[in-house]
């Protein structure tokens, strides 16, 4: 699965971006770097299961073992400490990082309820998207009963382009959902 968004990457999408940025040689085309999921896990200070629901979770969709993130400093109003477990968080590249994407497009997205696309506007100015997902049950691994509570999670596809325009490009061609 992941194969095959990566050789429509290579045959496709190079030539296709080369023609319509102008780009002089092949290393210039913009790719995707990395894949960073990311599920804050507030209620983990509390309760330890939380995080191990959510590690098991982040692990069936990514398919690889997330870490777990830790506050950097402590906040009294949160009854956070430094040091105390807050998320998961995982980095896909490579095959892996495709074999999410083409899941996230074509499986996931489509599920979300009334889903229109995603926004445009979610790039950083730098060539990575941010989108955020309400829950996790669109991911087909994921069962319904087998969930201790809905949780939300960040995606950010980090990419090599330059600007907005040739990332968004790029995603697009690769099948990203925007918003027309």
């Amino acid at each position: 699965m992941g194969a095959r968004m990566r050789d429509q990457y290579l045959n496709d999408i190079t030539p296709a971006l080369i023609e319509k940025f102008n780009y002089s040689t092949v290393m210039q085309v913009p790719k995707i770097e990395k894949v960073v999921i990311n599920m804050g896990v507030g209620e983990a200070v509390q309760n330890s299961k939380v995080l191990d629901a959510a590690v098991q979770e982040l692990t069936q969709i990514a398919g690889q073992k997330p870490v777990i993130t830790k506050a950097k400093k402590s906040i009294a109003g949160f009854k956070l400490r430094e040091g105390m477990p807050i998320g998961v968080k995982v980095t896909l590249r490579g095959d892996r990082m495709y074999h999410f994407l083409d899941k996230l497009f074509n499986v996931a997205l489509p599920r979300v309820r009334d889903f229109r696309g995603v926004s445009n506007k979610a790039f950083d100015g730098r060539g990575n998207y941010t989108l955020g997902l309400k829950e996790q049950l669109i991911f087909p691994e994921i069962e319904y009963d087998q969930i201790d509570k809905v949780r939300g999670m960040d995606i950010v596809v980090v990419t090599t382009a330059q600007t907005d325009e040739e990332a968004r490009e790029l995603l697009a061609q690769l099948g990203m959902p925007f918003a027309k």
